[in-house]
């Protein structure tokens, strides 16, 4: 037998609030697998549970505010629960995928009481899409009222609370991005869509939460780490065409943006300097890996930090990928509780029009952060002449506990040697 608790979505959260199961007593579950959503002060989180076992109780009320630690659930441990079926290795430049079931989409299957082998896949490799299950269950992705139709006697639509309104999939998730409770939705129409959301007074102390939490952090992080700043200009020129020649041939969605150079450059130095990598709680614990941070501003206002696990093992396209995908799920509110675990070391960016130079804070327990300032055009001395190249100014925010300024030159040379020779990517 097990407690499943309210997790620590990071070093800024002491408490979060429920707010929906998707698991019910008597469900089976597998390590892994998510089972409720929590909303923190910055996001709605999708939480794993780690053992396989029996859903006995569920201990908290969906909309209850309780501290991280905190039993939410107990989860009854048999031998032979369900495992996650064992998978074949793949590509580095592939294992950004989405699995064939992916949580949005169980979430939804849960939702209309319907299993997977009750859904037609049209999308790619067979896999299940949102129109699918909407299909199966007789609901129109435009919102349209739902008729269910039943495939199998034993398979029952999970009944909605008479509390609750009902509420298209997607006006869902809107609503939990604006921090909207949806009890307090109300439709002329027998379903709530996303227009009536969307014409909803957005919560008013999401963004001052965000802020306090954010605030909390960094003041923390200011007053106990003794930070120490290198910074080092890199000519771009060369790369970046490197980069126009590698990208011509790829369709636009497949394309390497400067921001995935980055953080390869970052992976690769990290392994290299081992000094930065790692965390710092009574002394420094350099990482087995690159777990990589990347600071990302969310739709609501403030900033989360997810991180990609096992960094090191993407390549170029890989990192491209899965950076894509975790911007696209941080704005919209679907990030996973292990996405939001410390990451080794993080990167920061203000992107294209930004500043020459960004000089971050260190996101603990980590022991440095990469900033990288705007790509632009600017004054360069080559060959003894005066040019215009494209140039970038990487910065290094460094726990001066574990590390000194030589180590974090070293780090910079690390970063450049990758960022002028690109085509050893």
């Amino acid at each position: 037998m097990g407690l499943f608790a309210m997790p620590s979505l990071g070093a800024d959260m002491d408490e979060g609030t429920l707010i929906e199961w998707l698991v019910k007593p008597g469900d089976a579950v597998r390590k892994g697998q998510v089972v409720a959503v929590i909303d923190t002060a910055k996001s709605a989180i999708d939480v794993e549970v780690f053992e396989s076992g029996t859903v006995a109780e569920l201990l908290v009320e969906p909309g209850t505010l309780v501290p991280v630690g905190t039993p939410l659930a107990r989860i009854d441990s048999e031998e032979g629960a369900p495992e996650a079926a064992p998978t074949k290795p793949v590509p580095a430049t592939h294992r950004r995928r989405a699995p064939a079931l992916t949580p949005p989409i169980r979430h939804l299957l849960h939702q209309y009481g319907l299993a997977p082998e009750q859904v037609h896949g049209t999308g790619k490799d067979g896999r299940i899409t949102r129109k699918d299950v909407l299909a199966a269950a007789g609901e129109s992705s435009a919102g349209g009222a739902r008729t269910v139709t039943h495939h199998a006697p034993t398979i029952e639509p999970a009944p909605v609370p008479a509390s609750r309104p009902r509420i298209t999939p997607r006006a869902r998730r809107l609503a939990r991005e604006r921090g909207i409770d949806v009890a307090t939705l109300v439709s002329g129409e027998d379903v709530v869509t996303s227009a009536v959301v969307e014409a909803a007074p957005m919560k008013k102390d999401r963004t001052a939460a965000m802020r306090k939490a954010t605030a909390a952090l960094m003041g923390r992080a200011a007053r106990e780490i003794p930070h120490y700043y290198v910074a080092q200009t890199f000519d771009l020129t060369t790369t970046l065409d490197w980069l126009k020649q590698t990208n011509a041939p790829r369709k636009p969605r497949e394309r390497i943006l400067p921001a995935a150079l980055f953080l390869r450059a970052t992976v690769l130095a990290a392994q290299a300097v081992p000094e930065l990598n790692g965390h710092w709680t009574e002394q420094f614990t350099p990482a087995d890996g690159v777990d990589l941070g990347v600071a990302v501003a969310t739709r609501a206002g403030g900033l989360v930090t997810p991180r990609i696990v096992g960094a090191q093992d993407f390549d170029l396209a890989g990192l491209m990928a899965h950076l894509t995908d975790l911007v696209k799920r941080a704005k919209a509110g679907r990030l996973r509780a292990t996405e939001l675990q410390p990451g080794s070391i993080t990167v920061s960016s203000l992107a294209d029009g930004g500043p020459d130079a960004l000089f971050g804070v260190i996101y603990p327990p980590q022991v440095a952060l990469v900033g990288i300032g705007a790509v632009a055009q600017r004054p360069w001395v080559l060959d003894g002449e005066l040019a215009v190249r494209s140039t970038v100014t990487v910065t290094l925010a460094a726990d001066h506990r574990a590390s000194d300024g030589r180590t974090g030159a070293r780090f910079l040379a690390a970063m450049g040697d990758v960022l002028t020779r690109p085509e050893e990517l």
